[in-house]
């Protein structure tokens, strides 16, 4: 299974419960803060839904 590196790049100020509470989900708390995840489908529609705040790479 391949990795995923998610980097949040944009802020959660101002953005609707959900999108705070897929980056929270994903671990993300901080502008900047990296986290790995297994590129599984659920992991991957969280990060659909918030790609205008995060960049991704894979691993």
């Amino acid at each position: 299974m391949k990795r995923v590196r998610i980097t949040q790049v944009r802020s959660a100020i101002d953005r609707p419960l959900r999108q705070k509470r897929s980056l929270q989900a994903l671990g993300l708390k901080k502008m900047h803060q990296t986290v790995e995840h297994n590129g599984t489908p659920q992991i991957l529609g969280i990060v659909e839904k918030i790609k205008h705040l995060v960049t991704v790479e894979e691993i």
